[in-house]
């Protein structure tokens, strides 16, 4: 994959890769919820060295996401700008106490209850963004689907996640090729253009990448239609998975892991870790 692509299945023969689809869903899915939840920031820095070395055993490169990583971070670090922006003492309200660090204007102080609650919220990023790539990069869609689908979830269900997976490659292609387009109409969008430039020149391509991912979903839906997709109770797949002793032995992990953090929350008696009482 190039190093200017988004996203998309990467396969490779590595302990992750040979997991069963549904694994890595459920994986994710309570790796991501019990992320959010909690605000314990040692249960959270744990999680996030954990998120870090699966990362590692999926052998993604830099290469292979350095345009996702960038995208990433600079909304991450936006949002965390925009939380002191709008809330500059909400870590003081969390917490209950007010050390200031640095007397600003007005109400913008720095103060180490803010600087911890938004350090909370960059640990969460490394929590859940490494479990959401390595679902991406890994998982074949066929074989997702048909994981769910054995496992006894809805085909129906199943299908829509691995359109979901699919329509991840089509939706980059169709920004790239809008993106050459608005290029070669005089739109600078390299590296050569200013930040702000490139940030305007990309909104602009939002509103055709909508239209043309609206008329690919038509499209998609009548041929399902035209195909009697959901008629019957059941469907064959080309790809199959069975559930195996790595995939219970992964779960078994992640299970006691959020186990870990849903017994701090009662430990905590509530989400926030405070240590300046």
């Amino acid at each position: 994959m190039e190093a200017n692509n988004l996203i998309g299945y990467l396969p490779k023969k590595t302990a992750i890769h040979q997991l069963s689809g549904f694994t890595k869903l459920i994986c994710f899915l309570m790796i991501s919820i019990v992320g959010m939840i909690s605000y314990d920031t040692r249960f959270l820095l744990g999680l996030a060295v954990f998120s870090v070395v699966i990362f590692q055993l999926a052998q993604i490169s830099y290469r292979e996401i350095s345009f996702v990583v960038k995208f990433i971070a600079f909304f991450s670090l936006l949002n965390l700008l925009t939380v002191y922006l709008f809330a500059p003492e909400y870590g003081v309200t969390i917490y209950g106490t007010r050390h200031v660090l640095f007397e600003g204007i007005g109400r913008y102080t720095i103060t180490q209850e803010q600087l911890f609650y938004e350090f909370n919220l960059l640990v969460k990023y490394f929590v859940t963004i490494p479990p959401g790539l390595i679902f991406i990069l890994t998982t074949n869609p066929s074989e997702l689907a048909s994981s769910i689908h054995r496992v006894g979830g809805s085909y129906k269900i199943a299908y829509a996640f691995s359109l979901a997976l699919r329509y991840i490659p089509d939706i980059q292609e169709d920004f790239r090729t809008i993106s050459k387009a608005q290029q070669a109409r005089g739109n600078e969008l390299s590296k050569k253009a200013s930040l702000m430039k490139r940030v305007r020149g990309n909104l602009t391509i939002a509103i055709p990448l909508i239209f043309s991912s609206l008329e690919r979903i038509e499209t998609i839906s009548s041929a399902m239609e035209l195909r009697r997709f959901g008629k019957k109770k059941g469907r064959t797949w080309l790809l199959a998975k069975p559930l195996k002793r790595q995939d219970y032995l992964a779960l078994a992990v992640v299970v006691l892991l959020c186990s870990v953090g849903i017994f701090l929350l009662v430990i905590n008696g509530g989400r926030f870790y405070n240590p300046f009482h």
